[in-house]
């Protein structure tokens, strides 16, 4: 039995439903069973992976283990001495590619992710761990760039040449999948991105490129994009992080790497085909 935190999230519910497709015994923690829409073969259960003491019951006869940062928050230590308590031998942590830096520096943190706390809780868990270094998420954009393509033909924002190579949800499930049911790999930390890395700059003309229509970006002040963003109920500490990761531009850490193909043994999906898969937010349809 493996269960997954997170499981109605953008990771989680297409990790659900592959490891079903594969006939994988899968337990779905949810706090809201009633709208979770995972597949009919899954044990739903209601917890909250962040309070571990009410996790008990669901831990019984779990094989393995899938820790979303966000939704076992500052618990994840105790939840996999749980786990391993309860017969577990395998951990999967979602984590990210920037886990290294300084915390403060870190903006998903002021979103809710521990992903630090996630990787250290696998690595000392006593069982085998692999550890998902995830680039940021290509289905960001369409918080950021969609509503803006549906309004016009102008995208705009801070930055323009920051680039960074961002990975399909799509693959990093299918990485996730992989981790939870092969013998290997194991002991692992994986730096997961996309094939290529791209300025906002490029992401803009991608999106005009797949959904026929020529896109600008227009570069604006940092502060006139935060104002934005604040006003569109983004966090004003996840927006001053995230701001000042786009000043100093990407690091060493978040180079292409090609552990998508060698896992999934075929090239990681680009963004253009991550465009394609959800061009009707584009297009109109939220």
């Amino acid at each position: 039995m493996i269960l997954v935190t997170g499981a109605t999230g953008t990771i989680g519910s297409r990790l659900v439903a592959l490891l079903a497709a594969e006939g994988a015994k899968v337990r779905a923690v949810t706090r809201g069973p009633q709208a979770s829409g995972l597949p009919a073969n899954v044990d739903i259960v209601v917890g909250d992976p962040s309070r571990p003491g009410t996790m008990a019951a669901a831990m019984e006869g779990v094989t393995s283990l899938f820790l979303h940062p966000r939704a076992v928050g500052d618990s994840a230590a105790e939840l996999c001495a749980l786990a391993r308590e309860r017969g577990a031998g395998r951990v999967v942590a979602l984590a990210a590619i920037n886990v290294d830096e300084d915390l403060a520096a870190q903006p998903s943190r002021f979103q809710g992710d521990r992903n630090k706390e996630a990787e250290d809780a696998a690595v000392a868990s006593g069982m085998e761990w692999a550890s998902l270094r995830a680039a940021s998420f290509a289905v960001n954009t369409l918080h950021t760039m969609a509503p803006q393509v549906r309004a016009g033909d102008v995208v705009r924002g801070p930055y323009a040449t920051f680039a960074e190579p961002l990975i399909h949800e799509e693959d990093l499930a299918e990485v996730a999948a992989r981790a939870l049911l092969d013998e290997g790999p194991a002991f692992r930390k994986m730096p997961l991105t996309g094939p290529q890395a791209l300025s906002h700059e490029e992401m803009a003309a991608v999106i005009g490129e797949v959904i026929g229509r020529p896109l600008r970006y227009q570069e604006i002040p940092p502060e006139a994009y935060a104002q934005g963003m604040v006003q569109r109920g983004f966090p004003q500490a996840f927006v001053a992080a995230l701001l000042a990761r786009y000043a100093r531009g990407a690091g060493p850490a978040e180079a292409v790497t090609d552990e998508v193909a060698k896992i999934l043994g075929r090239p990681a999906r680009t963004y253009a085909d991550w465009v394609a898969d959800h061009a009707t937010a584009f297009r109109g349809a939220a």
